[in-house]
């Protein structure tokens, strides 16, 4: 039963690992793109639009929006299953042992956007992105941990993912009540429809996935034309998909992750980073860095999240609410809290949500991201090097 449980563990830290380094390469090659002669090609390429359907039946959206809005679903799909597997049965299932990285995920979220919302409190348009430093990046941030090696206690990497996974589901939340478009009520009520239809697959103890597929297909299309944004199509599909603890051996929520997981991390993850980090650097100065939108999430990631997470896990250690994970000193506790701004995917993400109507801010909001997720990582990465040295 022990090995059952610490298997997926095991299993998502080698993953990660790996995928955290191509999304890496993945964001350099679309950086060096976007600033050769090659540039023009590239961004014309993803503004170009394509057609998927049958006759007049389907959906003409661009290449930009076909990875953002339906491969991210998918993406947005798995996470749910692994959040709604860690509730049930993983770390998140003890309230004792989910307390310590709830805790610290609320910190993490909440002061990088109190220091956002501070730096563009003046300005109406970029205080819309007060969400995009909030959010960490887990295949960046365990990976970056994974080149530690065995010198990282079990119990801090349990704690960074069960931190990014309830920074994920914050995200999620945020995404739905706050960069949602104009709404559509009809197909809204199409939304809860086909939702209730899945919820009754559920209950009716339905174990093979291409009903949930079929159906699930209909509620993407139909979050996509109802102004909620289509990625909570997936969320909502795996909310739905059976996983019982008594039937572990047969639960199709698990051969659902581990079938899935190689796609999302080699190919949906690395498509999205070489989408959407290529930035143009003509131009750029240190006066760049400075403005509103790049300060507030170089300032949100680097400092936010460190800040937030250890001292609001710190306070509910200290009052006894929470245990200091195993093997651990406060020292190496805290290099976990700078790795946590490790922005990235999901602050690029939802920076494209927040400034969809303001696209002249998406090139300051990759600048912030990317300066922000790599001080965190060097110092975070350094910081453990040094505390962690046998």
């Amino acid at each position: 039963m022990l090995n059952y449980i610490s298997s997926p563990f095991k299993w998502f830290f080698k993953l990660e690992a790996a995928s955290g380094i191509l999304l890496l390469i993945s964001a350099l090659i679309a950086l060096m793109i976007s600033n050769s002669q090659y540039s023009e090609i590239y961004f014309n390429s993803l503004h170009k639009y394509i057609f998927i359907g049958i006759n007049n039946f389907g959906l003409k959206l661009s290449a930009l929006h076909w990875i953002n809005d339906a491969l991210m679903a998918i993406f947005f799909f798995f996470v749910t299953l692994e959040i709604k597997r860690e509730f049930i049965q993983g770390e998140l299932s003890n309230i004792k042992q989910a307390l310590l990285p709830i805790v610290g995920a609320i910190g993490g979220m909440l002061v990088p956007a109190l220091i956002y919302i501070f730096i563009n409190f003046s300005n109406h348009e970029t205080l819309n992105g007060w969400a995009i430093p909030s959010a960490t990046d887990i295949a960046f941030s365990i990976g970056i941990l994974s080149l530690l090696g065995s010198r990282v206690p079990i119990s801090l990497k349990v704690f960074l993912t069960a931190l990014a996974i309830i920074d994920d589901l914050g995200a999620i939340v945020i995404i739905a009540f706050f960069y949602t478009g104009d709404l559509s009520y009809k197909y809204i009520g199409l939304l809860i429809f086909t939702f209730i239809l899945l919820i009754a697959l559920n209950r009716f103890s339905v174990k093979k996935f291409l009903p949930y597929l079929l159906t699930g297909l209909l509620l993407w299309f139909f979050t996509h034309e109802s102004g909620v944004h289509a990625t909570i199509a997936g969320v909502l599909l795996a909310c739905t998909i059976p996983h019982r603890k008594k039937e572990h051996d047969f639960s199709l929520l698990v051969k659902l992750e581990h079938a899935i997981s190689p796609y999302v991390a080699y190919l949906i993850m690395p498509l999205f980073a070489f989408a959407n980090a290529g930035v143009s650097f003509e131009g750029l100065t240190f006066e760049s860095f400075l403005s509103p939108v790049p300060l507030g999430i170089l300032l949100g990631l680097f400092l936010g999240k460190q800040i937030g997470v250890f001292i609001f896990s710190y306070v509910s250690i200290k009052l006894g609410y929470a245990q200091m994970p195993n093997n651990s000193t406060w020292l190496s506790f805290y290099g976990i809290g700078v790795l946590t701004g490790i922005g990235f995917t999901m602050s690029l993400f939802v920076g494209n949500l927040a400034f969809v109507e303001n696209v002249k801010y998406l090139d300051d909001v990759k600048i912030g991201v990317l300066s922000g997720s790599l001080l965190s990582t060097v110092f975070g990465y350094l910081l453990l090097k040094i505390v962690l040295k046998k």
